[in-house]
């Protein structure tokens, strides 16, 4: 299982204290994960690293609304797999991330 974390560093559409909440429980949490800094400008540029994180089997992403996150991917033409499990930072409090994030990993 891959987990990734968007810090979505660009767009500012998520609340900080959530943010910096998730970033610090993964940094504690004792399970290996990865930040990118943005996906939206990661798509945009077609950046290989979505390639990369796309073609992981069980990737679990924090970031926004799991339908755009989706678009990222298939706009850098790196469609998730259909069992990718995105997380919405944006409406979902940070504990409840970060169990979902975590919960197969430990």
């Amino acid at each position: 299982m891959q987990i990734v974390y968007c810090h979505c560093a660009y767009a500012r559409v998520i609340a900080p204290e959530v943010k910096n909440e998730v970033l610090e429980r993964l940094a504690c949490s004792g399970v290996e994960w990865e930040s990118v800094p943005d996906l939206c400008e990661m798509s945009a540029r077609k950046d290989a690293r979505l390639a990369a994180l796309a073609s992981r089997g069980g990737i679990r992403i924090a970031a926004c609304y799991p339908r755009a996150v989706r678009s990222l991917f298939e706009a850098a033409e790196a469609p998730l797999e259909e069992g990718a499990r995105i997380l919405n930072m944006r409406t979902e409090p940070a504990d409840r991330i970060v169990a979902e994030l975590t919960e197969a990993a430990t």
